[in-house]
């Protein structure tokens, strides 16, 4: 237990490390993820995020137990397995590279019952969810 929760502590505190070095991360309205007509925008071309859709997001959909809106994003409930939290990690990182203006948070809880990820950021990152990631 206590080795669960030292790995849930480090996993935090190296999402918030990663969120204080990288500027994009922790972004205001005037982040530099905005295109120049003030919209955020995804790095991946249209076939590489079609194919994101179809794969990877489509497994994290069938599998999420539990959505609920924030007011600069989403929280999204998924079982606690190892093999959950591997999925959401790899998730979280190819996502950081195309969608630099998110930030997200997982909580994993040490019974392996749940597993929680957050995606927020600045202005328009929720309407961006819904409509680019369709979540």
């Amino acid at each position: 237990m206590k080795k669960l929760l030292s790995l849930i502590i480090v996993l935090t505190m190296a999402t918030l490390i990663n969120a204080q070095t990288k500027s994009k991360a922790v972004c205001t309205d005037d982040c530099e993820a905005k295109n120049k007509k003030g919209e955020l925008t995804c790095k991946l071309t249209s076939p590489e995020l079609r194919k994101r859709k179809e794969t990877v997001i489509k497994s994290l959909k069938s599998q999420m137990l539990q959505k609920k809106e924030l007011t600069n994003g989403y929280s999204y409930k998924f079982i606690g397995s190892d093999k959950m939290v591997d999925e959401l990690t790899e998730f979280v990182k190819t996502e950081r590279a195309c969608c630099d203006f998110f930030v997200f948070n997982l909580s994993i809880s040490g019974d392996k019952s749940e597993a929680w990820l957050e995606i927020t950021g600045p202005k328009g990152t929720k309407d961006f969810i819904k409509t680019e990631l369709e979540m």
